[in-house]
């Protein structure tokens, strides 16, 4: 019979560690990003958009999701979609839009679940007066949905 040979416990410790698939903290593997998906999402932050550009508020509240978050200026959220349209409805009327924005990053999880866009938000001027921010979120219809909001 073979001799059992026992090793020390910081021994086995050692070649554990050493043998591990565990990436040093900091450092992050390079995950293939989705285009597609990136694409989608950008090109529905532009038609969220454009929604404003044609004074359609009915159309802007299909891009929310039933329970967006969107943060005001005054560092107050708006609550669910019915509160974000009411409290957007005065920003649709006239017949100019007060700003307009356009995302000019978009990222997306490798789950294929949530993605963030962001971009500047222009005055009717066409100069900067801010960035948006928006989380959005694949719903169960399979539909991208604003889940989040913020802009500064």
């Amino acid at each position: 019979m073979p001799m059992m040979r026992s090793f020390p416990p910081v021994a086995l410790l050692a070649a554990a560690l050493l043998g591990s698939t565990v990436a040093p903290s900091g450092v992050h593997a390079q995950v293939e990003v989705d285009h597609e998906l990136v694409e989608l999402v950008g090109a529905r932050e532009i038609a969220f958009a454009r929604t404003m550009a044609d004074r359609d508020l009915e159309a802007f509240a299909t891009f929310l999701s039933d329970e967006a978050i969107f943060f005001t200026g005054s560092g107050r959220a708006l609550r669910g979609k019915a509160a974000v349209v009411e409290a957007w409805s005065r920003l649709f009327e006239g017949a100019d839009p007060p700003f307009s924005w356009a995302p000019d990053v978009v990222e997306v999880l490798e789950s294929g679940t949530l993605a963030l866009s962001s971009g500047p938000v222009l005055g009717p001027d066409g100069e900067q007066t801010g960035r948006f921010n928006s989380i959005w979120r694949l719903e169960a219809d399979g539909v991208w949905r604003v889940v989040f909001d913020r802009g500064s």
